[in-house]
């Protein structure tokens, strides 16, 4: 239990290494708010007897994880354990961190201050009372403070009311029913008073009905107006649930974005995390359970980090490294997926690792609308592609989410037009949850002049950004129209993206057309010809290619691919400058393939040739040990006079495909029969018959219609043999006459054979 506080306080580092400045000029968004502003933050503590023992422990660690949470040194932050005064001599409330700013020497103050909370025993006054604790919060956020820096009070309870045993409240009688009406009135005065109220409720069975009414009942606005950002009531089943709850309270309330890992491993273990390519700056926030675990981080690139300074260009500040939970803040991180490897001493890996992110990012967009210039009463069609602020492709849904797109069209002679841009693959939107918001308007008759579509990305944790683009109402055809066909298309870096640009001037002078590439980081893409002429009355289709950069533009991003997102424009500078053309254009940009992704082909076909040759030899090899194999050959052992004696099948060979023998009692009744390692030893001929080796290494040809000699008296000649006798071969056991295959004589010494070699099935 000590350990599960000490590591909830330990856990500041996740949200106190966001402090630091981002250390870099940040690119320009239309009503972006400072990053970290200041806040004031009371944390109510509940130290009632209606929760248990480990609900007060898990409670005193979630007061120092959200104390101890903040982004900027410059908020202040109150803690204090509540219960009901239920005697003249009790109090509601128990102070125990006054207001400390949240700078360096405050934050190691709080530390202390929490660990002294602590459950009332019997006698000290054991009820909740929520009204004295919400007055007790709005004092404190609201005395010698600066009403226009946020107000967050967390209320950390069971979420159930008891003010039964409470003189303050009343008749015994009729206590409860003032305490419903205090608690009313102490909710409105933190509304009129702008304080948000964040409840979490603890224990077996917090009062959720309670709890929403809390939360409703103080001020609604928070940091940015989305549904998200809006206070609103949470709970958790058991204490370790709290870390993830609080870092989505905490992010909620504060405009962050919250990442989740995976489930959490014992050490020795990597985790892996993704950084969106949204994020401007982020803290990799690891729950080590036991502060002898040592973290390494690793970025998508493969490359172990330093945990402070600057790399790759992104800065690095670890906090918490001595403690149960560290984080580590990236200014500017390389999007992708980090793993984190944890490592620890034998007698320290009982506890799991678990990690999250926490990020605040940038979301731009690119807006178009086709045509650019259109006639009064003519459809046109709006999109919103997002990007970052490079110019890249917003792909995932999970790094918007919560976005909110408002968008309108403004101009001479009428109304504004409210736009819905939608990105729900429906009407004129191409698909659905691909990061390009599109709708549709008609330009009304009456319109004259100059036109604006504008459009503004709305989401928690990220900047709002603002875009538009001006048009003009077309007074009828245009002196000049301009097609452009410049399709997606897969790139390599510092090659080029080819399409066709159709043309058609209609007057009698000649008019300059101008291209470009905007929407996107300078120098990633170009356009060629930068300019276009057209004569007089001239026609036609004109080449136009899209060059990417080199490979060093895109740094440490490219990793395995990114997606640019251009717009090409074409502007007619004869014609004031018209616009004719603003055409998106999506490039997929991949690495350049090496040696081996380039010719692939050749390996392949250079793989399968050796493996074809491979099987040839083998096949070769397969082939000559068949013609070599013994198995069938019918030996006859002939005597000089031409007898033949015996006759014996010859059976498998060794693995040289020999077949070895012997000739048992010479003199007396000679027989062949199987011997390993005996004096004899036959085996096929390609060109049929056999080769006779004899001990010491003499090899003699054995033809298939003659006999060579074996000993002074003795030869040895070939018998016939069948297609029968060659598939079953058999081999005589030593002690029989004439071995399995004997019998009858069917020929002289030299009797021919009616297979041979070229009649073998084996062959």
């Amino acid at each position: 239990m000590r350990r599960a506080a000490v590591s909830l306080v330990g856990g500041t580092a996740v949200f106190v290494s966001l402090v630091a400045p981002a250390g870099r000029d940040p690119v320009p968004a239309a009503d972006s708010a400072p990053a970290f502003p200041s806040v004031n933050y009371a944390v109510a503590v509940d130290e009632s007897a209606s929760l248990t023992p480990a609900d007060l422990r898990a409670e005193k660690a979630a007061a120092a994880r959200i104390a101890l949470g903040d982004v900027s040194s410059s908020s202040h932050v109150t803690v204090f354990g509540f219960a009901a005064a239920e005697s003249d001599d009790q109090r509601a409330v128990d102070p125990v961190c006054p207001r400390t700013p949240l700078d360096a020497a405050g934050r190691e103050t709080i530390g202390d201050c929490v660990g002294k909370l602590r459950g009332r025993e019997e006698g000290e006054g054991t009820g909740t009372d929520f009204p004295s604790a919400i007055r007790q919060g709005v004092h404190d956020l609201t005395r010698g403070t600066d009403a226009s820096e946020p107000r967050v009070l967390f209320l950390l309870t069971d979420g159930r009311m008891d003010v039964a045993d409470s003189p303050k409240y009343g008749d015994p009688a009729h206590r409860e029913a003032e305490g419903e009406r205090q608690l009313t009135e102490a909710l409105k005065d933190a509304a009129a008073q702008n304080v948000q109220i964040w409840p979490l409720g603890f224990g077996a069975d917090p009062d959720q009905e309670q709890l929403d009414r809390i939360a409703a009942g103080g001020y609604r606005k928070g940091c940015v107006e989305l549904p998200s950002a809006t206070p609103k009531a949470h709970k958790v089943s058991g204490a370790k649930d709290i870390g993830t709850t609080l870092e989505k309270i905490f992010a909620a309330a504060h405009c962050l974005r919250h990442e989740e890992g995976p489930a959490p491993k014992r050490p020795p273990a990597t985790l892996e995390i993704g950084i969106s390519p949204l994020a401007t700056v982020g803290s990799i926030v690891v729950d080590k359970g036991d502060p002898a675990v040592e973290i390494t981080y690793v970025d998508p690139s493969g490359d172990e980090v330093p945990t402070s300074g600057t790399y790759k260009k992104s800065r690095f500040e670890l906090a918490g490294g001595n403690g149960a939970v560290e984080a580590l803040k990236i200014v500017d991180p390389l999007p992708g997926t980090w793993k984190v490897r944890a490592e620890a001493p034998e007698g320290h890996r009982s506890l799991p690792v678990a990690v999250s992110v926490l990020w605040q990012g940038e979301l731009r967009g690119a807006i178009t609308m086709d045509p650019p210039s259109p006639q009064a009463g003519e459809k046109v069609t709006v999109t919103m592609r997002l990007q970052t602020r490079e110019g890249y492709e917003i792909k995932d849904p999970r790094d918007y989410a919560g976005l909110r797109v408002r968008s309108e069209l403004t101009g001479d002679g009428f109304d504004p037009l409210a736009l819905d841009l939608a990105d729900d693959g429906e009407g004129a939107d191409p698909g659905a949850s691909d990061g390009s918001f599109t709708g549709t308007a008609t330009i009304p008759r009456d319109a004259d002049g100059e036109l604006k579509v504008s459009a503004t990305l709305t989401a928690s944790g990220l900047s709002a950004d603002t875009r538009s683009e001006s048009g003009e109402v077309a007074p009828g055809q245009l002196p000049v129209r301009a097609v452009l066909d410049l399709r997606a298309a897969n790139a390599h870096p510092g090659t080029e993206v080819a399409g066709n640009l159709d043309v058609s001037n209609t007057t009698d002078v000649p008019h300059t057309l101008r291209l470009s590439v905007a929407d996107v980081k300078d120098g990633l893409l170009s356009v060629e010809p930068a300019e276009i002429t057209l004569g007089p009355g001239e026609s036609g289709t004109r080449k136009v290619t899209v060059a990417v950069a080199p490979a060093g533009a895109f740094g440490d991003r490219l990793g395995d691919g990114l997606r640019l997102a251009g717009t090409v424009t074409v502007v007619d500078t004869t014609d004031d400058d018209r616009t004719l053309v603003r055409s998106p254009l999506s490039v997929h940009v991949t690495p350049e393939p090496g040696i081996g992704e380039r010719y692939w082909w050749a390996f392949a076909s250079g793989a399968v040739l050796i493996a074809l040759a491979a099987a040839a030899v083998a096949a070769r090899r397969r082939l000559r040990r068949r013609r070599r194999d013994p198995s069938g050959l019918v030996l006859r052992l002939v005597s000089e006079d031409g007898t033949v004696l015996n006759e014996h099948t010859a059976g498998r060979g060794n693995g040289k495909q020999w077949y070895e023998f012997a000739v048992a009692e010479a003199h007396r009744s000679p027989r062949i029969e199987r011997r390993a390692h005996g004096p004899y030893a036959v085996q096929r001929r390609r060109e049929g018959g056999a080769v006779l080796r004899k001990q010491g290494g003499s090899r003699t040809p054995v033809p298939p219609h003659g006999q060579v000699p074996l000993t002074d008296t003795l030869s040895l000649a070939l018998g016939e043999e069948t297609r029968t006798t060659r598939r079953r071969p058999q081999t005589a056991t030593a002690g029989s006459g004439s071995g399995s295959g004997s019998g009858s004589p069917t020929g002289g010494a030299g009797g021919g054979t009616r297979g041979g070699y070229d009649d073998n099935p084996y062959l």
